[in-house]
């Protein structure tokens, strides 16, 4: 079954009932680039307008702390059998960086790839996406970990977007780096569209170029249509026999490069959930199909907001006669693993009954358990659990001002959108919190309240928040509680205690619809494995 594992990918796949030894086909991963910047979600209304609604995402910056030293004394441990090359690489960028920020990233980095190298297959393909900011460092890891006769392409994703004017070139590229665990993998071609010139010449029915032959560069013969070659020779543009080799290529496409011209997702874009580093579908689709075929096992450690996960599910939905390909996500923020819930939902008609969560809390201990160890994340849980989004920047700790979260839902004749706040509590809670939600309703305009609490809430509570009053729902034609107390374990126990108007869904990936054969692009085209 396919899996969502959320949490820190280190942990899950370090053991080995969850990733034993080589069962892993393909692995991509696009993990931070220790870019020193903080990414923000940009929420977008149901209805497809921007909100001015951010939330940090994950914050790109390293640190030399316990963690990392940790990590390089396991990298450094004989128990951990990192090859001898890659040691010594190690201890020559803690020369090098000391321990700064990028040692710290580049430490994070490798333990992980050792972990994946583990995992990945004998035919196995890993494939990591970087930018120039580490791109130079982490080839050298991977060389360390794979061993330099594994590497196989520095892939180059250029695209074109609007940026500002600065002292330097425009950065338009990204890289991928390609290894694989042996020499016994095979690419599926994919094909691109041929050049104006290169059509040129197929149309014209041969072409020329030179080649090695006994140890000199020889004229070769290219032929694409013999009949057109005949007829050039018959009219005495062709001379055979100036040609020390003629060849007859099997088909006329023309395979795809190392460069890959691949639009970047720009911010109007119906592809595009708000998500900072969310990359197009197109690019994924061109790696899984290129490296993996039906059946295959793929692996994204940083799996973000799922564009793997939806390439692969693509992909077995354009070629439903063949084994299907099994996907794995891990991600560290709930957040992401909400966005992956709701896109597999709106684009494919998939709920959590068609594959395994692991990591998320589905009883009450647990819950109390991701409340110890991170506040913020049991929040954004919390808030998953209604369908609720998060209320500003969480980056700056303090009084939340009685506002965890909100939703929103259809009003009134005319439909218009209307807001939900919603508060969340992990610890003690009382009456005094209900009138704050209350005042925070009243100072937003919202129409309702939800206070989410892991605690059992007061009979006070429960008196403070009935008087709030009714809600009347002229679309459903009937009414709700203004603001509503709603437990954890009772959330846990019947999902559907949680009672609100439509219209507050995050905003939907556009849903799947299989590619018309008769249009199906050259790069789309699935390989042939025969």
């Amino acid at each position: 079954m396919n899996k969502l594992y959320f949490g820190d990918n280190l942990g899950f796949l370090r053991n080995r009932e969850y990733f034993p030894n080589e069962s892993i086909d393909l692995i991509y991963l696009d993990p931070p680039f220790n870019s020193a910047k903080d990414y923000n979600i940009l929420f977008k209304e149901s209805e497809g307008t921007p909100s001015t609604a951010q939330i940090l995402a994950f914050e790109d910056t390293w640190n030399w702390d316990e963690s990392s030293a940790l990590a390089l004394y396991h990298i450094n441990d004989s128990a951990s059998k990192a090859p001898e090359r890659l040691v010594r690489l190690m201890n020559t960028f803690e020369a090098f960086l000391g321990h700064s920020a990028m040692f710290a990233y580049l430490v994070q980095m490798t333990v992980r790839l050792l972990e994946l190298h583990r995992v990945l297959k004998p035919t196995g393909s890993l494939f990591l996406h970087c930018d120039p900011t580490a791109s130079h460092f982490l080839k050298l890891v991977l060389d360390g970990v794979f061993g330099v006769k594994l590497f196989r392409n520095e892939i180059v994703w250029h695209y074109r977007r609007w940026t500002a004017s600065s002292k330097r070139f425009q950065r338009m590229h990204d890289i991928l780096l390609f290894y694989t665990k042996n020499d016994s993998n095979q690419i599926n071609q994919t094909y691109i569209l041929p050049t104006e010139g290169q059509l040129r010449k197929h149309e014209r029915g041969w072409d020329r170029n030179t080649v090695p032959i006994g140890g000199m560069r020889r004229p070769q013969l290219i032929v694409y249509d013999q009949a057109k070659v005949d007829e050039a020779v018959r009219t005495g543009r062709l001379n055979l026999s100036e040609y020390a080799r003629i060849v007859k290529p099997k088909s006329t496409l023309t395979t795809a490069p190392d460069v890959w011209e691949i639009d970047f997702i720009n911010s109007q874009a119906i592809e595009r959930l708000g998500y900072p580093t969310q990359k197009p579908l197109e690019l994924l689709l061109r790696v899984i199909q290129s490296a993996s075929k039906p059946g295959s096992v793929i692996l994204d450690p940083f799996c973000g907001c799922g564009t793997t996960i939806d390439a692969v599910e693509s992909l077995n939905r354009d070629c439903p006669d063949d084994p299907a390909r099994q996907w794995i996500g891990i991600d560290i923020t709930h957040l992401a693993i909400d966005l992956i819930k709701s896109r597999l939902a709106t684009r494919f008609g998939l709920s959590s009954r068609d594959y395994e969560v692991i990591g998320e809390p589905t009883t009450l201990s647990e819950a109390y358990a991701l409340a110890l160890e991170n506040r913020y994340q049991f929040q954004y849980w919390a808030l998953g659990l209604i369908g609720a989004r998060p209320w500003g920047e969480q980056k700056k700790k303090g009084k939340d001002r009685g506002v965890d979260g909100w939703r929103t839902f259809l009003h009134g004749k005319a439909r218009v959108y209307k807001s939900c706040l919603v508060q969340v509590k992990s610890g003690k809670v009382n009456s005094s919190q209900i009138r704050d939600l209350k005042g925070a309703m009243e100072r937003e305009k919202a129409e309702m309240g939800i206070f989410i609490t892991l605690e059992p809430a007061t009979s006070e509570m429960r008196i403070e928040a009935a008087a709030t009053g009714i809600y009347h729902s002229e679309i459903m034609n009937r009414d709700y509680p203004r603001l509503q107390i709603l437990t954890i374990e009772e959330l846990l126990q019947n999902p559907e205690i949680f009672r609100i108007p439509p219209g507050g869904e995050y905003r939907a990936a556009p849903k799947f619809a299989p590619t018309p054969k008769a249009q199906e692009n050259l790069l789309d085209r699935e390989p042939d494995y025969t």
